[in-house]
């Protein structure tokens, strides 16, 4: 498996990246916290979603500040490509899945679950496989040397996917032990049913129950004897209650007809009482009557109606009010008039005021122009000599090239070559002062070679050796080697004063450049003045016309506001005979309106006075109903009175009282009776519920033997599945440690074949031995430092392979990925770090991804990338770097 290419926008410390990799090494280079291992996240997190976060959630992997993030990666497995896109957006405070679509070859898979399903069954790896196999985290490998044995042991064991089975194991074992819990309880119950049971047995409940119901037989006969008994006596009682209820409603009846005899006679005289009021009152109407009369007959003298007709004094109103309308209409049309006026009036004279300001203003303003002409005029005339000054500067910077080497123009180039025939020399000479160095000091180790008795050639004694002339020809080349620098010198010296003549010719011409830029620039000045000075001239005059033409129109203005304020005087006077007019019609119509008023009011008396006789009528027809009633009453009561029987009442009452005295004696009588009965029947049902509870006691008895008999098996199996799982593991892991032993050693033997160690022995609790060559044995504790941050990183590599192995079918190895592999090894081990990736890529694996912010790496790379991190929007960028030429792991 090989990641092709991986895109992201708005992903943690990323805005908008994209990187493809290619086979081979690649290093990842950048310095702490600039957002390495970032970019690996963002590699698991394309291919498994939140299931490759950690304890984090979707949101963390937004860029802060955003509120959607993209994720596209493309990668090859097993020779076919395929494309992964997810999208995630904030919805309110939290990030869901907008997008998550995986292309394959053959079909295309949509949904964060189906797609993270479809990545497992490809790979045969789920998130914390693959994770575990490509990954090794910065500072993971220190940490595998430093732990006990213990800590080793869960670590490696969780690398190589065993610690599940111990966690199924300690399942197994808590559901054991849960179910023993489980079973001593239900041992509990079935022993207290069956003691329940037994109780109940011994109370012999159906002979109990028979004997009960026998008694209540007897119990219920009595009942129905007393109460046939009981039904006889009330029948007497309610003879008896029959008679005295008829001759207590006689009696009320009498005393209500005396009631109602007593209420009549009240009413017929309150009715009397009314009538005679009645009368008064309509005598007292009949004068109002009169008076309203008269109070017409003055109003109609006032008008010059003939009649108090009420058409011919509606006639009059409706005359009145229509000219009454018209003069109001008049009236605020007068008043519209006058405001009218009046307005235009002040707009007139405002308007005459604010010209006149105008004209002061432009008077003003036209004056204030004149000191700025004058101004102008002499800022002109500075510019001019100012260009004349630059003219003759210009050309005296000019004739400074006249005995010049070069031409004007050419300053620049010939000063820039100067420069580099100087830096050539500088290098020729440092050459040279270098190999002037390496002459003397091998001159120096032969004279000490010589004091010595040796060759200063080869090191032999010097009887023995025929080069013990070298010396000569050292100090020869020294001597020559001198003169030479001495000559470089001196060609350098007469080129330097070159150079200071092209630095001033330099010079001029930019001295030049910068007057003719101050010339043109004072030249374009001086035109906009001229330009500037004949507009304001323009302008001064416009607006001494402007104040002319201001100061006529405010004299206009003012007259024309004279005339108006004639119009406003007649206007007012209209106003006052208006009012005069439509006070008097006011008091026309007052009159009219009580004319009429009174006809309505005196309509108003003759129907109150013709209401009140008809009541009187009715009241007498009253009376007159009521004086019958009285009569029928009292003959009435005269009847009832005749048909009271005193013996018959007596009789009644002593049948009565003997009837009430029996039921009293039965019900007290029936009501023990029933009491004893539903004793009876209460210990009958008691009797029927023990019998109900003994069968449900067996039938519970008889579960809770079978849930003992089910919970014993399941605690049988759930021991053997614990046992199971323990020896799994163990057989696992022994099988892990032989093929994890024999690919440590291959691995270790690739980094140290040259070097005192010769094996490493690895035993069935992850504790390592390293051997030497001579025999003697090792901890890795005492390895040092660099060797063992190598050995661990060797160990890590060889527990990727065995994971890789381990996978079904033939799938290619998934990338290796080193994050900061070089934190605990020194310079001197970076060697062997790049042999241990060289192995790792002649085994197979073909996309090894280093990250690091050591520098020795990058040499190592057969493509580098570089991320960078900005300081000021901490937003972190990419870049594709190229590796040096003499890379430590070249390509095949």
């Amino acid at each position: 498996m090989r990641v092709d290419r991986i895109r992201l926008l708005n992903f943690k410390c990323y805005d908008e990246a994209e990187l493809g990799l290619e086979r081979g090494v690649t290093v990842v280079h950048g310095v702490n916290g600039s957002g390495k291992s970032t970019l690996l996240e963002a590699v698991f997190f394309a291919l498994y979603g939140s299931k490759a976060l950690d304890d984090r959630t979707l949101d963390d992997v937004i860029t802060t500040g955003e509120d959607e993030t993209e994720v596209e990666l493309r990668f090859t497995h097993d020779g076919r490509e395929y494309h992964i896109e997810r999208h995630l957006k904030l919805r309110g405070d939290r990030a869901t899945t907008a997008k998550c679509v995986l292309e394959t070859p053959t079909e295309t898979i949509e949904g964060a679950r189906d797609v993270r399903r479809e990545v497992t069954e490809l790979l045969r790896m789920d998130a914390d496989a693959f994770v575990n196999c490509a990954y090794v985290r910065q500072g993971e490998v220190n940490k595998l040397i430093h732990a006990s044995p213990s800590d080793r042991q869960d670590m490696i064991d969780d690398l190589l996917q065993l610690g599940a089975l111990e966690a199924y194991r300690e399942r197994a074992s808590d559901a054991r032990l849960g179910v023993k819990t489980v079973l001593d309880g239900q041992q509990e119950v079935l022993e207290d049913l069956r003691k329940q049971v037994e109780q109940k047995e011994e109370k012999e409940l159906h002979k109990r129950l028979n004997g009960l119901e026998s008694r209540q037989n007897d119990v219920r006969e009595d009942i129905d004897h007393f109460e046939t008994q009981r039904e006889q006596a009330r029948t007497t009682l309610e003879s008896a209650e029959d008679v005295l209820e008829r001759h207590a409603e006689t009696r009320e009846e009498v005393a209500t007809l005396e009631d109602e005899i007593g209420e009549l006679r009240s009413k017929i005289s309150e009715t009397e009482r009314k009538r005679e009021s009645a009368k008064d009152e309509i005598r007292d109407l009949e004068d109002r009557r009169e008076e309203l009369a008269a109070e017409r007959d003055e109003l109609l003298a006032e008008t010059d109606l003939e009649s108090p007709d009420s058409d011919a004094v509606n006639a009059r109103l409706e005359t009145l009010e229509a000219r009454d309308d018209e003069l109001r209409d008049e009236l605020e049309e007068v008043r519209v008039s006058i405001t009218e006026t009046t307005s235009e009036i002040e707009r007139r004279r405002e308007a005459a005021a604010d010209l006149e300001s105008t004209a002061e203003a432009a008077r003003k303003q036209a004056d204030d122009i004149d000191a700025k002409l004058e101004a102008d005029a002499d800022a002109i005339e500075d510019r001019e000599s100012k260009v004349a000054d630059l003219e003759a500067q210009i050309t005296a910077a000019r004739e400074r090239f006249t005995d010049a080497p070069v031409d004007f123009g050419e300053a620049t180039a010939h000063r820039d070559s100067l420069e580099a025939q100087r830096e050539q020399l500088t290098d020729e000479i440092g050459d040279v002062t270098a190999d002037i160095r390496t002459v003397k000091n091998a001159i120096e180790e032969g004279e000490r070679l010589l004091e010595e008795g040796k060759c200063p050639e080869c090191g032999q004694p010097v009887e023995d050796s025929p080069h013990v002339d070298v010396l000569d020809d050292k100090r020869e080349e020294l001597a020559e080697l001198d003169d030479r620098r001495e000559a470089l010198e001196a060609d350098r010296d007469e080129l330097d004063d070159r150079l200071e003549r092209a630095e001033e010719l330099y010079e001029a011409e930019r001295q030049v450049d910068r007057l003719e830029e101050n010339r043109n620039n004072i030249e374009q000045l001086l035109a906009e003045k001229r330009e500037t000075l004949a507009e304001r001239r323009d302008q001064r005059e416009q607006l001494r016309e402007d104040a002319e033409a201001n100061e006529a129109d405010a004299e206009s203005k003012r007259a024309t506001a004279d005339d108006l304020e004639a119009e406003v005087d007649d206007h007012r006077a209209e106003l006052g005979a208006i009012n005069t007019e439509r006070s008097e019609i006011k008091d026309a119509l007052e009159s009219l309106q009580r004319l009429a008023d009174i006809g309505d009011e005196r309509a108003d008396l003759e129907t109150e006075i013709d209401t009140l006789r008809e009541r009187r009528q009715d009241w007498q027809t009253m009376n007159d109903e009521r004086r019958e009633a009285l009569s029928s009453k009292r003959d009435r009561k005269r009847d009832l009175e005749s048909e009271f029987d005193d013996e018959r009442v007596v009789s009644a009452r002593e049948n009565k009282q003997n009837a009430e005295n029996y039921l009293e004696k039965v019900d007290a009588k029936l009501e023990e009776l029933e009491e004893k009965h539903a004793d009876l029947q209460n210990a009958i049902g008691a009797a029927e519920r023990e019998l109900e509870e003994l069968e449900e006691l067996r039938e519970r008895l008889e579960a809770a033997e079978t849930r003992c008999e089910h919970l014993e098996s399941l605690y049988d199996e759930a021991e053997t599945l614990q046992a199971t799982y323990g020896d799994l593991r163990a057989e696992l892991r022994q099988q892990n440690v032989e093929t994890l032993e024999r690919l440590l050693n291959e691995t270790f033997e690739l980094v140290y074949q040259n070097d005192s160690y010769a094996a490493i022995d690895l035993d069935g609790e992850y504790r390592l031995t390293v051997y030497q060559k001579d025999g003697e044995t090792l901890e890795p504790e005492q390895l040092s430092g660099g060797e063992r941050a190598l050995f661990n990183l060797s160990l890590r590599c060889a527990i990727y392979r065995l994971l890789a192995e381990g996978v079904e079918g033939t799938a290619p190895l998934p990338p290796l990925i080193l994050d900061e592999p070089t934190v605990f090894l020194d310079s001197g081990h970076v060697t062997q770090l790049v042999s241990l990736v060289e192995s790792m890529r002649d085994l197979g694996v073909e996309q090894i991804v280093v990250v690091s912010h050591d520098e020795e790496l990058v040499g190592a790379a057969d493509s580098l990338v570089r991320i960078e991190k900005d300081s000021t929007s901490n937003r972190s960028r990419l870049e594709r770097g190229e590796p040096p030429e003499t890379a430590l792991l070249a390509s095949d």
